[in-house]
């Protein structure tokens, strides 16, 4: 085939060629990205406007709804654009920023899911230093080298994908640029960046799961000499993090821990952590959130009552 030197647009084949499927996903994926945003900044508004959720654990919340809000973003709302469009193209450099926010966020989020599962193994099983382990300090150094080492992991990424040359064939097999699908298209042997994706991707993604395994682990452990109380909150704050964990990590590893080949199901497991598990953060954490439950009470009284004082 000949090389292109100068690709400057690339097509999607999108979830599906059904107009009729096409318009249900897009009523479906519209209403999770505002449900998304909304709840995530829910989150924020909520974190930021209560002083008793200034803690670590709640500092951490934010950055993550923060991430999704973001991380969602960079492929949400052109897959949504893309359900009710007859051209589902993409720019070569808007192909470049998409991967490279999409991995950007996307790290961010694995590393920040991280930190939190720390936080709670330092919260629940070294409670009377953890004040001197997660202070404001080491909370914000920890936050900075999350979002340090996805910058890095990102550009690597990008870098690695968008140094190849591109053949004619220029139809990417998915609804967003991301690695595999991209690499399928290149008009060069993709061995060697196959094994630094896996590298780079994979055994990020599998290491900080392992990380976070043996983290809840300890605690699982640490709580059978606690009272019942304290296990049953304990529990409660551990399960939801594990729940988000296993939804956003499972995928990730499925599909980045393995070389560069594409399967049907790769599409659906991708809307769990593109989608999904963006959307469920904010329903789990307050849903199942006593403190965020108490603090979006008292923040939509507080609102009611001033409305009563203006009106009155």
């Amino acid at each position: 085939m000949e090389v292109a030197s100068n690709v400057t647009e690339f097509t999607f084949l999108g979830l599906s060629q059904d107009p009729g499927m096409q318009l249900m996903f897009f009523a479906l994926f519209l209403l999770f990205y505002i449900v998304i945003v909304l709840g995530n900044l829910l989150i924020l508004l909520t974190v930021f406007s209560v002083s008793w959720l200034h803690t670590p654990m709640y500092f951490f919340l934010s950055n993550l709804s923060f991430v999704d809000i973001a991380y969602s973003s960079a492929t949400a709302p052109k897959m949504i654009a893309d359900l009710i469009s007859d051209k589902k193209t993409i720019s070569y450099w808007g192909c470049v920023t998409q991967m490279f926010t999409f991995h950007f966020f996307g790290c961010a989020e694995i590393f920040v899911l991280t930190v939190m599962a720390f936080d709670r193994y330092a919260a629940i099983c070294q409670p009377l230093r953890y004040t001197t382990i997660m202070s404001a300090s080491a909370c914000v150094v920890l936050a900075s080298l999350s979002w340090i080492g996805a910058l890095g992991h990102s550009l690597v990424q990008t870098l690695l994908t968008f140094q190849l040359p591109f053949c004619n064939a220029r139809v990417i097999d998915h609804y967003f640029c991301d690695v595999h699908p991209v690499l399928k298209l290149a008009c060069a042997d993709t061995t060697l960046v196959n094994m630094l994706v896996v590298a780079n991707s994979g055994l990020i993604s599998l290491g900080c799961f392992l990380i976070l395994l043996a983290s809840y682990t300890v605690i699982l452990l640490s709580l059978q000499k606690r009272s019942a109380e304290s296990r049953r909150k304990a529990l409660s704050t551990c399960g939801s993090h594990f729940t988000v964990v296993t939804f956003f990590f499972v995928p990730c590893i499925f599909i980045y821990l393995r070389p560069s080949t594409t399967f049907p199901l790769d599409k659906a497991v991708s809307v769990f952590y593109t989608t999904i598990t963006p959307m469920l953060n904010p329903l789990i954490y307050t849903l199942r959130n006593e403190d965020v439950k108490r603090a979006v009470k008292w923040l939509w009284s507080r609102k009611v009552s001033l409305r009563e004082k203006q009106s009155g």
